[in-house]
């Protein structure tokens, strides 16, 4: 009965399967068949393409609601491309003068190869699909070619002034120019009534002298650009002459080296002529050079321009003034006052006049000359304040700044050295300006230079002396950072030796061991014992032969020095297990050991392990079976000698004494261990890696027969 509605139910269950999967394909059809109702068809990307001639370019679309629609491309009003999508690419229908260029695409794109400037245009693809309607977009393609030679020439020839106009030209060899704009000196230049701008040319209406220049066009399209430039020169003059000198200063420093240039706005250049203090100099050219100048060539110097064409003259005078400058650059210093106050310095000496010196930040009226300081009573905000020195020369104005800090929080540095003595050397430097002045303490008592103290002349280190390393220790050694600014103190304890880290590595082929390790930033180490227990380290033999040794204790195998914090032990047998630790000491006195590092084999592994734990539950198993079994052998063998006896005939017996052999039980293949195997005890004592088990013989059996 089971089977049999077991079987109904599930013939039951399958009939519902098919009937839901049945709805839910006309569900489906349904909702794909309303999501198909109309075709559409869109750009896929910009509709608007600019393309380089020569280069492939592809107008892309994207359609839906409606499989595989025929599809026509138009070039303006001329058809180029009939297609069925779904069909073979090459059934589309293209002008055989087109097919060169033309490739329609998978999806309708259409795609143009080795595109010419012939082909800019606008584009229409059309869609239909029978019973989904028709769909179209439209592209804008445009195609620029690249600008080559273009060449920028005047008419007429030369711009004079009071003319009507003046128009510029350009040509070119190839090229479709999307965008022109016209330079004049790097100016963009607009149509107006001075300027206006034709097909191809700029043109200059009624030329003045402030046209003469360089022009420039710059034409672009998307995919090249080219400028091209004409200095142009209007005819006039000359005027009045522009004399100046460079570099252009009111005053210049004695040593320095300049030019007077004198000119006219004129075409052609007009000649010149140089007077100094009424005497003419024997110079002709535009441009007076006057090296290495001194202050006897300051004066009037007057420049008189000739335009050899038109007669006309012009002349100007200027007047030189040559100064001293003062040397170097201003300087700029802080230090402190009565401990309290803070005098901020600035000089600059020298020159002619001297420098005009003062401090902004601390007053706006007192200014000095050459050499300046400034006392400020109440520092306090001053701290981390820059403050600036302006010094004003009439040949240069510039600053210096500086800062006033109180000492900023330090960590001090404790360095130990050992000859004959122990010298342990504290340094307390503070960032602080003005420096800042360190005192020294044990304690609450001052310290002072002397045995066995000696404190820098900057007072910035403490050296002691002691011979024995527990005068350092459970003291406590203050240093004091102070300016007018403020203060900032630090606390050193002393400590005996120590190591804070350390750590091993071992080569690639585990023969060298490299110690690394690490000190308090206040212990007192003059230096280190390397350590190693285990086998000596390989070394050969008078005969070449490699020997070794070992050792269950530590021993000193190098000897570094305080500031060393590495050591490579070596060479290492890679078989062999090696233990090492680093030993600080202050001279005799040695320190707490670093903790231990083990190299090379030894112990268990992971999976030796895990045999081990899960072995140990099969062997209590085997040894309650192997007790039972001993125990079923000897109750078989207790009832077999109840059983009954027959007599034996009085024959005269034959004692044999014989050797009992030793054969291996059938449990031994069970996984019992083995009788010691004795002949092992004939081997040599450097063969025998263990020592030999005692021997008993067995003691003789005897064995009667009966006749």
């Amino acid at each position: 009965m089971f089977r049999v509605d077991y079987q109904g139910r599930m013939r039951w269950l399958g009939q519902f399967g098919r009937l839901g999967a049945v709805f839910l394909a006309i569900l489906l059809g349904f909702t794909f068949q309303e999501a198909e109702c109309a075709l559409l068809v869109s750009p896929d990307g910009p509709s608007l393409v600019e393309a380089e001639a020569g280069k492939t370019v592809t107008l892309a679309v994207s359609f839906s609601g409606a499989p595989d629609p025929t599809l026509r491309w138009y070039m303006g009003r001329s058809l180029v491309v009939t297609w069925t999508i779904g069909l073979p690419t090459t059934d589309a229908d293209i002008p055989v003068d087109k097919k060169d260029v033309l490739r329609i695409e998978p999806n309708g794109s259409l795609t143009f190869v080795n595109i010419q400037r012939d082909y800019t245009s606008n584009y229409t693809i059309e869609m239909a699909k029978a019973g989904q309607g028709e769909s179209s977009a439209t592209f804008s393609l445009t195609v620029y070619e690249k600008f080559q030679s273009v060449i920028l020439s005047p008419e007429p020839e030369f711009a004079k002034e009071g003319t009507d106009r003046f128009t510029l030209n350009y040509k070119m060899e190839q090229g479709v120019v999307q965008q022109e704009t016209w330079f004049f000196n790097d100016i963009e230049i607009k149509t107006n009534s001075h300027y206006r701008v034709e097909r191809q040319s700029l043109v200059i209406l009624s030329p003045t002298r402030r046209d003469t220049g360089q022009y420039t066009v710059l034409l672009k399209n998307p995919f090249s650009s080219v400028t091209t430039r004409l200095n142009v020169t209007v005819l006039y003059g000359p005027d009045e002459p522009v004399l100046e000198a460079r570099p252009a200063k009111p005053f210049y420093v004695s040593g320095e080296s300049l030019s007077l240039s004198c000119k006219a706005e004129g075409y052609p250049q007009p000649t010149v002529q140089w007077v100094f203090d009424g005497q003419t100099l024997n110079h002709s050219q535009g441009v007076l050079n006057l090296n290495d100048v001194k202050t006897s060539q300051g004066g009037v110097y007057t420049c008189t321009l000739v335009n050899e064409q038109t007669t006309d003259q012009s002349r100007k005078s200027m007047t030189l003034k040559v100064y001293e400058r003062p040397s170097g650059d201003p300087m700029c210093a802080v230090q402190a006052e009565n401990d309290t106050n803070l005098q901020y310095h600035c000089r600059w000496s020298g020159g002619t006049p001297e420098a005009r010196l003062w401090f902004p930040t601390l007053s706006n009226t007192s200014i000095g000359a050459g050499d300046f300081s400034q006392t400020v009573n109440t520092p306090n905000n001053l701290d981390g304040k820059t403050v600036t020195c302006m010094a004003d020369h009439p040949l240069e104005q510039t600053r210096c700044n500086i800062t006033a800090r109180s000492p900023a929080k330090f960590l001090p540095v404790v360095n130990v050295t050992a000859d004959g003595e122990i010298v342990v050397t504290i340094d307390c430097d503070s960032k602080a300006s003005p420096e800042a002045v360190v005192s020294w303490s044990l304690g609450s008592e001052a310290i002072t230079s002397g045995t066995p103290y000696q404190i820098s002349r900057d007072t910035t280190q403490l050296e002691i002396r002691y011979y024995n390393v527990s005068n350092f220790l459970d003291k406590s050694y203050s240093c004091t950072c102070r300016n007018p600014l403020g203060s900032q103190s630090r606390v050193i304890q002393l400590k005996g030796p120590s190591i804070s880290d350390s750590s091993v590595m071992v080569n690639q082929d585990r023969t060298v061991a490299t110690l690394t390790w690490e000190v308090p930033p206040t212990a007192i180490v003059t230096g280190f014992d390397i350590q190693i227990k285990g086998p000596d380290l390989l070394s050969k033999n008078h005969n070449g032969t490699q020997t070794r040794g070992g050792s269950n204790k530590f021993l000193t195998i190098y000897q570094k020095p305080g500031y060393v914090r590495i050591a490579d032990v070596f060479p290492l047998d890679p078989k062999s297990t090696y233990r090492f630790r680093i030993i600080p000491k202050a001279r005799l006195t040695e320190g707490e050991p670093s903790k231990e590092h083990r190299i090379g084999p030894g112990g268990l592994s992971g999976p030796a392990i895990a045999g081990i734990a899960a072995g140990i539950p099969c062997s209590i198993l085997f040894l309650i079976l192997l007790g039972g079994l001993i125990y079923l052998c000897f109750y078989l063998r207790k009832n077999r000698s109840r059983q009954t006896r027959y007599p034996v005939s009085r024959a005269v017996e034959k004692a044999i004494t014989t050797k009992t052999e030793i054969t291996p039980h059938n449990l031994l293949a069970a996984g019992l261990k083995p009788p010691p195997d004795y002949n092992r005890i004939h081997l040599a004592p450097s063969e025998r890696s263990v020592a030999l088990p005692s021997f008993v013989p067995p003691p003789p059996v005897r064995m009667a027969t009966t006749v």
